[in-house]
């Protein structure tokens, strides 16, 4: 257990909109697993309300899989962005002119809520320099989306994760969350905090998707962006060292992360 890391409160006195409503943008025709990923992390870290706006096939494969997730068509978006207290957005979405677009439509139409961009919401923001993004926002790349958003080398963020989650963070006015081994989160005021949990197990694809849903379901909780991102990575390095030991370094997968949120969780209360 970390005593620097406390979970947000839960009163006993509440409904699903104590706890936040997410609207989530993911997944495409070939990554509908990042969709589902992305937003059942969100309510096992204890989101009251995610809404995973989609395609008509993303939406189809998940509602498949779980009857816990709310789901609405593009067409909707305008009216679900006005009833949602928090964004996240990215998951498994390629960078091609559709997924542009509709990055543009949604934070052309965004309140000034705090917000999420991952993977593939990264490489569209790295060719826009005209979007108004939120006040409150975390960026979660790789090192490669960080050499694509920053136009540097893949060598340079390697040699110096910390300095360029600073140019990142300084850059986009955000929390961000450069994913390594010991993943860097760097906040608006360039202040620190690199995370010493996690393991090989978590070098599967969709765990960047877990570790989106679980930050963005700590904002809904209203923690700031950067104690959600710290707790965050915190908590998705500790799913992955709790599923080592039960299931190897081997056979962790993604969906098994999100089933031990609750264990890691539990370390905390």
């Amino acid at each position: 257990m970390d005593s620097n890391f406390k979970m947000p409160y839960r009163a006993e006195n509440s409904h699903k909109g104590t706890f936040g409503k997410l609207l989530n943008f993911s997944g495409s025709e070939y990554m509908t697993g990042a969709a589902y990923l992305s937003s059942i992390a969100a309510l096992k870290i204890g989101c009251g309300y995610v809404t995973l706006c989609s395609g008509q096939k993303v939406i189809n494969a998940v509602s498949a899989q779980t009857p816990d997730i709310v789901f609405a068509p593009h067409s909707d978006m305008n009216n679900r962005l006005r009833n949602s207290d928090v964004l996240l957005f990215g998951c498994g979405m390629p960078n091609d002119t559709a997924s542009s677009l509709l990055f543009r439509k949604v934070f052309e139409n965004t309140p000034d809520i705090p917000t999420v961009i991952d993977a593939g919401g990264i490489t569209i923001l790295a060719g826009l320099d005209d979007i108004k993004l939120p006040t409150e926002l975390i960026l979660t790349p790789h090192p490669k989306e960080a050499s694509v958003l920053l136009g540097v080398d893949l060598a340079d963020i390697l040699n110096d994760l910390e300095f360029y989650a600073k140019v990142i963070s300084k850059k986009y006015n955000c929390v961000t969350v450069l994913k390594s081994h010991n993943t860097v989160v760097c906040s608006k005021e360039l202040g620190i905090y690199i995370n010493k949990t996690g393991c090989s197990a978590l070098a599967k694809a969709g765990s960047g998707d877990v570790l989106a849903g679980i930050i963005a379901g700590l904002l809904a909780q209203r923690c700031s962006a950067f104690d959600a991102a710290k707790l965050g990575v915190y908590l998705h390095g500790l799913c992955g060292d709790i599923a080592k030991n039960d299931l190897t370094s081997y056979g962790v997968l993604a969906s098994d992360l999100v089933r031990y949120i609750p264990k890691a969780v539990k370390t905390l209360i």
